[in-house]
């Protein structure tokens, strides 16, 4: 029997291990795995209790569990460890406001920005949406800000008043990942704070003197041979494997990305015609591609032997309770997990489904097929984008190479040779 809501709200903590006992249960009536289920376990009670207990919170509800994430989460990369913690968290708040767990993905960490330094942001934030910013490009800034709010917080910093120069290049050498997004992102925000007369100083002026170089990087390719053991190596014996497979045709055979992977619907699929037409997640261009045989079948086993029933017109699930639809995270995560595994050498080289797509382009370019042709297979939107691939075709660039003519002794000795001792 599921805990009602008006039973559980502020869970004390001698209930707190009754509410962790409920929601076990539940998780067996929905057929997680024993060793999920542990898991959860595990991180409610050896880290989650023990906050409480550390920070004497005698009561357990939703802002607990947030204010337990902002101890664990502070950057805007999470890693899988992190992940599950969130995760966690998120199907306990839900098991105690409703008495069940509908969904199997998490919410996304709430990124609260309070007081009168969070409220500058804020109103930052929405000073990007006047300035017609995609609903993506301000994410990516309030994830910058938050970082440096929790910088600041953790400073015992209040109001903008009391940032100082020290205060943001301090943050700056603290920062490791997604550096160019986080110059670019603060130095906007002090910029606006400046200018809206929020800020006496304008501490945007501290970048002037960091140059930050982003090198340019070759696009990860794998010959066919090593494409071919990837695919190879995926043990089709139950549903994930043959989810998996038919997963990794569709990024080594047709070059769709991740995200076209995870949204790939039934009504994208036409069997009649074997084509794959869909709405690229990325570009929002349309894109038909061929059906090919291997690809057809890969879907067809995994389909009648391998996807549990559901109602989501998705074609690729979790094939754990509740089965919900994959997404992009986890199907890069799936791709890179597939390729470390297959022995492969992955050395100096990124290993997720787009270099499975930069692999493709290889192959083209290896059969002397067209810029135009390439373009439309792998949905590009111009050739210009990808033209970046013609420095991946060793082949024609040897080609290209001038023959150097030799150089006679006779001109490192003139006058003596003294110029090239």
């Amino acid at each position: 029997m599921a805990i009602l809501p008006s039973q559980i709200t502020g869970v004390s903590m001698e209930t707190f291990e009754e509410l962790i006992k409920q929601c076990i249960q539940h998780f067996e009536r929905q057929r997680f795995s024993t060793g999920r289920i542990n898991m959860y376990r595990f991180l409610w009670l050896k880290k989650l209790m023990p906050y409480m207990i550390k920070e004497s919170v005698p009561y357990y509800d939703a802002s607990v569990g947030e204010k337990f994430l902002r101890t664990i989460v502070t950057g805007d990369i999470i890693s899988r460890y992190q992940d599950d913690i969130i995760r966690s968290v998120n199907f306990l708040n839900e098991f105690q406001e409703t008495g069940t767990i509908s969904s199997h993905h998490f919410k996304p960490l709430e990124r609260e920005l309070s007081g009168p330094i969070g409220l500058a942001m804020e109103q930052f934030l929405l000073h990007l949406g006047a300035l017609r910013r995609t609903q993506k490009t301000v994410s990516e800034y309030r994830r910058a800000l938050y970082r440096l709010f929790i910088y600041l917080e953790s400073k015992q910093i209040q109001c903008l008043q009391a940032i100082s120069e020290t205060h943001i290049v301090t943050f700056l050498s603290t920062s490791t990942n997604n550096k160019a997004l986080i110059i670019s992102s603060i130095r906007f925000f002090l910029q606006y704070l400046h200018k809206e007369h929020l800020l006496e100083n304008d501490l945007s002026l501290v970048f002037d003197g960091y140059k930050y170089s982003r090198s340019e990087k070759l696009p990860s390719v794998y010959s066919k041979s090593e494409v071919l053991q990837i695919e190879a190596s995926i043990q089709r014996s139950d549903a994930t494997g043959k989810r998996n497979y038919a997963m990794m045709l569709l990024a080594t055979r047709l070059g769709l990305r991740a995200s076209d992977i995870a949204h790939l619907s039934f009504s994208n699929i036409d069997w009649e015609e074997s084509t794959i037409t869909l709405c690229q997640y990325k570009t929002g261009n349309d894109i038909k591609l061929p059906l090919l045989t291997a690809v057809g079948e890969a879907l067809i086993d995994y389909l009648k032997y391998g996807r549990k029933n559901s109602e989501s017109d998705k074609v690729f699930l979790f094939t754990i309770a509740p089965f919900s639809p994959m997404t992009k995270s986890s199907v890069s995560n799936m791709f890179c997990r597939i390729i470390e595994a297959s022995k492969v050498d992955v050395r100096g080289r990124r290993h997720g489904a787009h270099a499975m797509r930069h692999s493709l382009a290889c192959r083209f370019l290896e059969n002397k097929e067209s810029m135009p042709v390439i373009s439309e297979a792998l949905g590009h939107r111009s050739t210009e984008t990808t033209m970046s691939y013609l420095r991946i075709d060793l082949e024609s660039l040897n080609q290209c190479a001038l023959h150097v003519p030799p150089v006679s002794s006779s001109f490192y000795e003139q006058k003596g040779g003294v110029f090239y001792e």
